[in-house]
């Protein structure tokens, strides 16, 4: 009878991990597109399920701004759902998604976007440059991805994770930014500041004059990436209770 009860509980411990889980997944979706980084229903965020081979993705149909709680599909590192609640992932991401998280069991969270600054950026000779505070951010941080075969190829993902290695953040040549964290907060905010980094270079680029680096001994070391206790993500997310608490169901 004890033992009943004990696993009763940590199966209600655990189920009320995933809905908070989910909750957090849902809010980061909202707040990605709040923040102009979603295309239609294209680009994904996942989230881990800890001390499982499973994690969360938006369904294919959805809008970042339709991305509810429920609604997010349970999926294993292979792609597969394994908890049905009628919607199906996209193929491409959880190829991407699942490459990244079946390499680096350090991450829970892993964002990818085709931000238009960074996709720009991407697709210039030299990536991204030391310009700008929001750049050396990622310091030694940043791993590079040629375009090349489609996501969902199994050549092409083991690719992208032999070129993530043990980076933070990637820029997908010709493609687009993938950022990863140990939380969607983390994960999150480093997406803002790569997408602000890559267009503050292009638009000091665009002036067609030399441009002013900081000093060398700024340059390097190994970046400022903020940690999944950011002060802006509890922010966003009071923010987004005010304006559109759905995301919650």
């Amino acid at each position: 009878m004890t033992e009943t009860v004990a696993r009763t509980a940590d199966s209600a411990d655990r189920s009320a991990e995933e809905r908070d889980l989910r909750v957090q997944l849902a809010a980061c979706y909202r707040i990605a597109d709040m923040c102009g980084m979603s295309e239609l229903v294209s680009t994904h965020i996942t989230l881990r399920i800890p001390d499982t081979d499973t994690y969360l993705i938006k369904p294919q149909s959805l809008l970042f701004d339709e991305v509810t709680a429920s609604s997010l599909v349970k999926v294993d590192l292979n792609g597969n759902v394994v908890s049905n609640n009628g919607y199906q992932p996209n193929r491409a991401g959880v190829a991407i998604h699942g490459s990244i998280l079946r390499a680096r069991p350090d991450v829970n969270c892993v964002l990818h976007g085709h931000t238009p600054y960074a996709t720009a950026v991407s697709s210039l000779e030299g990536g991204l440059l030391p310009l700008t505070q929001a750049a050396l951010r990622f310091s030694s941080q940043v791993a590079y991805h040629n375009y090349g075969r489609a996501a969902t190829d199994p050549i092409e993902c083991d690719l992208l994770a032999e070129d993530m290695a043990d980076k933070t953040v990637m820029l997908m040549c010709n493609h687009g930014l993938l950022t990863t964290g140990k939380t969607v907060a983390e994960a999150f905010v480093a997406a803002f500041y790569l997408e602000k980094a890559c267009q503050f270079q292009i638009l000091a680029q665009s002036a067609n004059k030399p441009l002013v680096f900081p000093a060398e001994e700024l340059q390097g070391g190994s970046g400022r990436l903020a940690g999944g206790d950011e002060v802006a993500w509890p922010a966003l997310v009071r923010k987004l209770d005010r304006e559109d608490p759905s995301f919650r169901d």
